[in-house]
């Protein structure tokens, strides 16, 4: 493999990119696209302590870690070791023959045809939002958190069925707490033992204890009992042998569901939201579309979702310019090349959803919010990785149907009842395991007519 030193900012002579990095990481990602071009390195942190990872930005660049070289590109890098010890080696982060059995398991509960049987579920809960918004002082709420609630409670109903409301507040609390810790863990040059007891780790095993405690409670008083929700549908897999997920697998999938569940669909409802706030021509056209296929009062159907095109080009550009999941992480088991650029063994590769959906060769003016972009004819026309909200390969997201359908079918019915207007017109974004904001997403809601 040649020697040349792949291109990158030099930050610091002591710190390297360490500041810009912690000060605002998605800034100094497009920074170092427009600067170094599709394959940056960066170096971060002081000598002896220094971290240094790839970041790949081009459409091509991603297809090549994700897909055509994705058995050299592996979940072992920091950040899944540290989703693995807190929430457990469910889908999300196994590997090899772990991941092969409980895809096996898994996947017959994601076919669209039973995925669409949640649409009832995910239609209570947006009726149910819809109310309490009739009830709120001033009519003024955080979008950020509201759609935190209502994406939770939904795939809470779907997992656990009546015993959602055992698990909620557990899971609403303590989820935010290990997310930080995850975070701090993953992006810090040192990270103490997690058995030393300071003030974090002690605060995340007690967060973690509550969380493991609600879900191993709710699955041994539901061994051996018939249901048709998603958690029943777990424990009732079978293998082609007969495998089955035991009680610990059962809960670190259910924790992963929860966390893959509720985080990245709250991000795509939250942002959808703002952008309606703040192009009211377009929440206009969306809510005729709305009304002319649900009308005034019928609750929302799984083939609803092919009738919404407008509404789903909607929530696909948001995704575009806030996706869930900002940067995608692995780890480069062999020398390789990714879009013409020499990478090592070992070295640690992120691709950027978020870079990646603003490259200026694949979207004219990338930060305009604009729906017509997903039309048929102009997504057959796109790369195929312009676009890759939901991963891609062998690990692309089993939920993304699901993902989907909860946010479009949800959406729908909140703009049925409510005009939205963004009170909040900049907000400042973060990312841990999935993007977040800093502060509050404030909209304003008024009856529609």
């Amino acid at each position: 493999m040649p020697a040349t030193r792949t291109p990158g900012p030099t930050g610091l002579p002591l710190l390297g990119s360490l500041l810009d990095l912690k000060r605002d990481p998605l800034r100094a990602y497009l920074d170092a696209r427009r600067d170094h071009g599709d394959v940056v390195r960066f170096a971060a942190g002081p000598p002896g302590l220094r971290a240094e990872f790839h970041m790949v930005f081009s459409p091509e660049g991603a297809q090549q870690v994700l897909a055509t070289q994705a058995a050299n590109f592996r979940k072992e890098n920091v950040f899944y070791e540290e989703i693995r010890q807190t929430f457990g080696n469910g889908l999300l982060t196994s590997q090899d023959t772990d991941y092969q059995r409980q895809r096996r398991l898994v996947q017959p509960l994601f076919t669209r045809r039973r995925v669409d049987g949640y649409a009832e579920a995910i239609g209570i809960e947006a009726e149910a939002l819809t109310e309490r918004w009739q009830r709120v002082p001033g009519g003024v709420v955080d979008a950020a958190d509201e759609m935190s609630r209502f994406a939770l409670r939904a795939v809470a109903r779907i997992l656990f069925g009546a015993d959602v409301e055992a698990a909620i507040d557990v899971v609403r609390t303590r989820f935010p707490v290990l997310g930080r810790y995850v975070r701090g863990r993953g992006v810090s040059p040192l990270r103490v033992p997690r058995s030393w007891p300071t003030p974090g780790n002690r605060e995340a095993r007690a967060a973690e204890n509550e969380l493991y405690g609600v879900c191993d409670e709710i699955i041994a008083r539901r061994a051996g009992q018939p249901a048709d929700d998603l958690l029943g549908l777990l424990a009732d897999a079978r293998g082609e042998d007969g495998e089955a997920l035991d009680a610990t697998e059962l809960r670190e999938q259910v924790l992963i569901f929860l966390l893959a569940g509720h985080e990245t669909t709250a991000t795509s409802l939250t942002f959808a939201l703002h952008l309606l706030g703040r192009h009211p021509e377009q929440q206009d056209r969306a809510r005729a579309e709305v009304r002319a296929v649900l009308g005034d009062g019928r609750a929302p159907r799984a083939d609803d979702l092919a009738a919404l095109p407008h509404l789903t080009r909607v929530l696909k550009e948001a995704m575009r310019l806030y996706p869930a999941a900002p940067v995608i992480g692995r780890r480069a088991a062999a020398d390789c090349v990714v879009d013409g650029v020499p990478i090592p063994a070992g070295a640690d590769v992120l691709v950027a959803p978020y870079v990646t959906h603003r490259h200026p060769e694949h979207w004219s003016d990338p930060e305009r919010f604009d729906p017509e972009r997903f039309t048929p004819e102009r997504e057959a026309a796109r790369h195929r990785y312009a676009w890759f909200p939901f991963g891609g390969g062998p690990r692309a997201c089993i939920g993304q149907h699901f993902s989907m359908l909860e946010s479009v079918l949800g959406l729908a019915v909140l703009l049925r009842r409510f005009e939205v207007a963004a009170v909040d017109t900049d907000v400042r974004l973060t990312h841990g395991i999935t993007l977040g904001v800093e502060g509050e997403v404030r909209i304003a809601l008024t009856e529609a007519t």
